[in-house]
């Protein structure tokens, strides 16, 4: 059943982004940057962990969850670091993601030799 909720929430989210695109004139830039506010407000009021207990990696991979995951990083940070967790926390908690991140896009732009838009 966890496979089922991870689907359906993971697709709410999308749909719900998608439909952001369709019927507004936000850009999807700013579409994600309120995506990962939303994560960090959803997980600061309590409302998102029960979301990532019921359908895990369905609300943990969209940009929900990075907000998410930043919060818990500074709120860990601020726990064990005082004031300056607030500056580390976050970067602390999501280093391991962004570094592959980098990683890959690097072996990509090696195999796909990536060109300049004209």
């Amino acid at each position: 059943m966890v496979y089922v909720y991870a689907f359906l929430v993971g697709g709410i989210l999308c749909a719900i982004g998608q439909f952001l695109i369709d019927l507004t004139k936000l850009t999807p830039a700013r579409i994600l940057v309120f995506y990962v506010c939303a994560g960090v407000i959803l997980g600061a009021l309590g409302v998102y962990r029960p979301l990532v207990d019921l359908a895990g990696e369905g609300a943990r991979v969209p940009l929900t969850g990075f907000g998410y995951l930043l919060y818990n990083g500074v709120k860990d940070g601020v726990d064990k670091d005082g004031f300056m967790g607030i500056f580390t926390g976050g970067l602390t908690a999501c280093a391991a993601g962004i570094a592959a991140a980098m990683v890959f896009a690097f072996i990509a732009a090696l195999i796909f030799k990536p060109k300049q838009k004209s």
